[in-house]
């Protein structure tokens, strides 16, 4: 397939023009494509996911030193809090309860952005309030996330608020983290973040568990379960097919 060349001024999918029809709302991921329409952005993603990956690469590569980037460039581990066995933790619906309030921020933003940029890349769809979408802030979406959270209120600790909740969007819009919903992350991104290949696999299923469907619509049980058995016996199990290919979206 030629590689494909957006234009700022044209719709890639229906080609209407900027003119024609006001404005047009970017991939957020590679920077370059532009849409008229949610539906056109949708429509178009079987093709445009073959670039989006390159031409967001090539953006990466263009930025000056020292501008923002989606994820951490230090490879430290993020978390104060060590958690024994989290896919036991996880079956108990008890992953957040003994970690520290700021951990909790942590886990919960990336559990959104992850399951966005999930959305997008696996489903080609956009939540409207994401920055996947085009808005120019992740703020409200990520507040609809932390309502839904709070409907299954066994999930969050004891100590956690009306108050919590708006410190947790606060560190979520903070400009100076790795944290911020304005940023889109991937799998490799938090990986690198937490200095734990398994974080991908917790946060999607910890996703799950909120919004009641997998990745991509994958169910997550069966390898919550392999997890189980593994942190059961203190020791470790190859990454089979399903994982690697469906729960964790393949190469990314």
């Amino acid at each position: 397939m030629a590689d494909v060349t957006p234009t700022d001024n044209n719709c890639l999918r229906c080609n209407k023009s900027r003119a024609e029809i006001g404005s047009l709302k970017q991939c957020s991921k590679c920077k370059s494509a532009r849409y008229c329409s949610r539906d056109c952005q949708k429509a178009d993603w079987k093709q445009h996911k073959k670039d989006c990956a390159r031409l967001a690469q090539a953006a990466g590569e263009t930025q000056p030193a020292g501008s923002n980037s989606s994820s951490n460039s230090t490879g430290t581990q993020a978390l104060d809090f060590k958690m024994e066995k989290p896919f036991h933790q996880l079956h108990a619906k008890k992953w957040l309860h003994g970690c520290p309030e700021k951990d909790v921020y942590k886990l919960l933003i990336d559990t959104y952005r992850l399951r966005m940029e999930d959305k997008y890349s696996l489903e080609g769809d956009v939540a409207s309030d994401s920055i996947y979408s085009g808005v120019s802030s992740g703020v409200p979406g990520f507040r609809r996330f932390l309502r839904l959270v709070e409907c299954k209120r066994e999930l969050l600790p004891e100590w956690w608020s009306p108050a919590k909740s708006q410190a947790c969007v606060a560190f979520a819009s903070g400009q100076h983290n790795d944290y911020n919903v304005d940023h889109a992350v991937e799998k490799s991104d938090i990986i690198q973040q937490y200095g734990d290949p398994k974080m991908p696999m917790q946060l999607r299923m910890l996703g799950e568990q909120i919004y009641r469907s997998g990745p991509g619509g994958q169910p997550g049980a069966g390898m919550m379960q392999m997890q189980m058995l593994a942190e059961g016996s203190g020791g470790s199990t190859e990454m089979s097919t399903f994982d690697v290919s469906q729960f964790l979206g393949g190469g990314r």
